[in-house]
Parts: C-alpha cells; sequence; structure tokens
C-alpha cells in the first residue's frame, strides 16, 4: 500500500500525510507541482520528527506517476466524494496506491480515467466531505486491515 498526493494545496496536510505515512509505514508519493514551494527543506519543517521515519518520493507530474505506478504494479485507487463504491465495500489486495485529489480542486478527468477504482467514505446526510488526509487516513487504515499490511508490532511498550 501507498499513499499519493496529487498536486496538494496546503502545506499543513503535507505534514499530516507524512506523519500519517510515517506511523503506518507506508511510503508516500508526492505528484507536482504544488500549490506551494516544495524543498526539501519545506518536507522537513513539514515532517518535523517524523522525516526520519517516512519514505517520500516525488513525482514530476501525473504522467511520471503513471510510470513509476506501472513499473511498480500498483493499482490506483482515487478518494472522491463523487464515486459510487462505498470504501467498506471494496476489497483491497495490498497493491493498491490510494490516491487523493488536490483539496480545493479534487483531480483533473484525465487523472479520474487513470484510476482502476474510485471510492467514497461513508458519511452523514448533509456532510460534504472528511479532510483530505483525515479521508486518506480511513482509508489506508482500512486497505492496511483487510491485506495484514500493518509492517510493524500492535503491542509497543508504553510510553
Amino acid at each position: 500500500m501507498r499513499l499519493t498526493l496529487f498536486q496538494p494545496d496546503i502545506p499543513q496536510n503535507l505534514g499530516a500525510a507524512i506523519r500519517l505515512c510515517a506511523c503506518f509505514a507506508v511510503p508516500l508519493d508526492i505528484v507536482e507541482p504544488t500549490g506551494f514551494p516544495l524543498t526539501d527543506k519545506a518536507i522537513r519543517r513539514a515532517a518535523m520528527d517524523y522525516g526520519a521515519l517516512a519514505t517520500i518520493k516525488r513525482h514530476d507530474g501525473w504522467s511520471a506517476y503513471l510510470d513509476f505506478a506501472a513499473g511498480q504494479g500498483l493499482r490506483l485507487v482515487l478518494m472522491s466524494t463523487k464515486a459510487e463504491t462505498m470504501l467498506p465495500d471494496f476489497r483491497f489486495s495490498g497493491q493498491e496506491a490510494l490516491v487523493l485529489g488536490r483539496e480545493t480542486a479534487g483531480v483533473p478527468d484525465d487523472v479520474r480515467q487513470n484510476t482502476a477504482a474510485h471510492l467514497r467514505i461513508p458519511i452523514c446526510t448533509g456532510a460534504r466531505s472528511f479532510n483530505v488526509i483525515n479521508a486518506g487516513a480511513i482509508a489506508l487504515y482500512e486497505g492496511l486491515r483487510q491485506t495484514g499490511g500493518f509492517a510493524f508490532d500492535f503491542n509497543p511498550p508504553a510510553c
């Protein structure tokens, strides 16, 4: 499993994604361009003390990312408020990359067309959506739960 941010707009969400991926030992892919300057220094600042635990790969655009994903044998799964398939109804294999769209604009049609599945998280009537990283966390946890993909000990020592 991997988590993919498509052209993120908000640097704080990048920080939250880095922390999420570090905690679950899941690689993070960033599809550029971003809506903010993305330097190695900015990534270190966003990652705080989770940078050493995170595996981050930057991709120079959607085409480059598609080439990478194909080479890794990944099934691309788009999280979308417009999807028909509900997250609990989807069966993960463990070879997925969860794609999260831009916070302000989602994803363009070419991204949607190049993803194998589109999933929606069920929420209360009247609520629009989760924060994009919260949605990613829910979906990532479900994928890892289904596939036994947790790469760490569930019984860490007490803090």
